[in-house]
């Protein structure tokens, strides 16, 4: 399709003539696009056990106020990919399939080169599974060689042959949105053209609700991973939650990423789920399905395996504490590159553990996390209601514009549509603040509170509120520490 202007954007349900004219063109972009068939997958969904379903998965822990656990794993070769999943199933609830970088950017002809090279070499030399070569059949395959539901966790700002295909092979899941799965991810992809993309794969699987078929959906939560304040994460997963809502999608999860600071990423879950309900029902939608899902520490790790624990079981702490249907979990290997499957097994089991402890204590009630959830709730409406008005109904093209104003900024992002003047920085405690706003509309008063939480970490430290501050922090973690201080003020080890 050709790209689209902002004024073209619709929150309407993409019409079916439409829909149908752009699908062909989609199963054309790729030889193994010919072998969809939508009403086959109908028939496998309804077929599938309820065990190897994600929605059902999900209702159940919500049901049960259990938390998932989901690695991520994905290598080139089917047969590989399908005994990494094997190996990794007793040890997790739910199971992934990560893509590969070649698929997530549509390049299809280097992937199978990859696919070609690995055959070759004996092991995977791409860095994720590319459902796109293997096609239906393969896809098709690795579902029914698994025993538990499966998502796709990918990248990817045009992600529609993907689905097609996925979706029609039996998986049960699909990640990512047209915000999440660009501005973190490229560089030069119109905003207005992912959206519009994205909006064909929530329409897609409308089109499997419209049958009775159950397909999960997961805005992609931690953004860029790097000291992202959790009203901005928030707004982005609202605004591509709604997205999917408005083109039939019925089973949501929105996802928020560790940002170290327990309390903070306590509130941030409890809001998350708080302001969904809210925004949901503000634009009339009651029949949804909500989950949430959190992701272990997205940032650098340290090298040293004993401390990347810490940081799993960390990040284990705040989701079971508040109230995650689901967990993202890392590996103790994760500085040195891709994870062997002894390393995620080992992660798994460190966050079991964690979580069942934590799973015996009730619930954490402190007036910190109180202040921060209302804090979270009085930005994200600050935001939302900028973007709702730039929008005048519209909220796809609402997007677009508070992008271009800088109303909703994602720090450390590489595109260019975004503004990239809000500036987050840690305050003593860690908790991520804004050190510079851009264009970005928080009350008076919300800003004071973050001039005030970063001058009382730079009084602590004997130094003036400065970007020094912020690049400290990208590196804390990695380095055995949750606050970038001086390395005079470092704690002991």
């Amino acid at each position: 399709m050709s790209d689209i202007a902002v004024n073209d954007l619709s929150d309407t349900k993409l019409d079916a003539s439409v829909y149908r004219r752009e699908r062909d063109e989609v199963l054309a972009t790729w030889h193994t696009g010919r072998d969809v068939d939508f009403s086959r997958g109908i028939a496998r969904h309804r077929d599938m056990p309820e065990s190897k379903k994600f929605s059902a998965a999900l209702a159940q822990a919500e049901k049960d106020r259990r938390t998932l656990l989901q690695p991520r794993a994905g290598v080139a070769l089917l047969r590989e990919h399908t005994k990494l999943l094997n190996d990794l199933t007793p040890f997790c609830d739910v199971l992934p399939t990560t893509v590969d970088a070649y698929t997530r950017h549509n390049r299809y002809e280097e992937a199978q080169k990859g696919i070609d090279r690995s055959r070759a070499a004996g092991k995977s030399l791409l860095n994720g599974f590319p459902p796109v070569n293997h096609g239906v059949s393969g896809c098709e395959e690795l579902v029914d060689s698994v025993s538990k539901p499966i998502q796709v966790r990918h990248g990817t700002p045009d992600a529609r042959l993907m689905a097609e295909i996925t979706l029609a092979a039996g998986f049960s899941s699909f990640e990512g949105g047209g915000i999440s799965y660009n501005i973190p991810y490229s560089k030069n992809v119109p905003l207005a053209r992912s959206i519009r993309h994205w909006q064909y794969c929530d329409r897609l699987v409308g089109l499997y609700e419209d049958e009775g078929v159950g397909i999960n959906r997961e805005p992609f939560g931690p953004l860029t991973g790097t000291l992202v304040p959790p009203f901005i994460s928030h707004t982005v997963a609202l605004l591509e939650g709604l997205l999917a809502l408005q083109q039939g999608v019925k089973c949501i999860t929105l996802g928020y990423g560790q940002a170290g600071n327990l309390a903070q990423d306590v509130a941030a879950m409890r809001s998350l789920r708080r302001l969904a309900h809210h925004y949901f029902g503000l634009f009339g939608f009651d029949d949804y399905a909500l989950s949430t899902v959190f992701h272990q520490w997205m940032g650098g790790f340290p090298e040293n395996e004993a401390k990347a624990y810490s940081v799993i079981a960390l990040g284990a702490a705040a989701a079971k504490f508040g109230g995650a249907t689901k967990i993202i979990v890392k590996t103790p290997h994760e500085a040195s590159g891709v994870p062997t499957m002894e390393a995620n097994r080992a992660g798994l089991q460190a966050t079991e553990q964690m979580i069942n402890m934590v799973g015996d204590q009730g619930y954490l009630a402190t007036s910190e996390i109180d202040q921060e959830v209302a804090l979270i709730e009085r930005e994200v409406h600050s935001v939302m209601a900028r973007v709702l008005q730039l929008g005048q109904g519209n909220l796809a093209r609402g997007i677009v514009l508070a992008f271009e104003a800088g109303i909703v900024d994602i720090p450390f992002a590489p595109a260019s549509v975004n503004a990239g003047l809000m500036t987050p920085v840690r305050d003593n405690n860690g908790a991520i603040r804004i050190f510079d706003q851009g264009n970005i509309p928080l009350p008076d008063d919300v800003l004071a509170l973050h001039r005030d939480k970063v001058a009382e970490r730079a009084t602590a430290e004997g130094r003036s509120a400065s970007f020094s501050m912020v690049v400290d922090d990208v590196r804390a973690i990695s380095a055995s520490k949750l606050v970038g201080r001086p390395n005079t003020l470092a704690q002991p080890q």
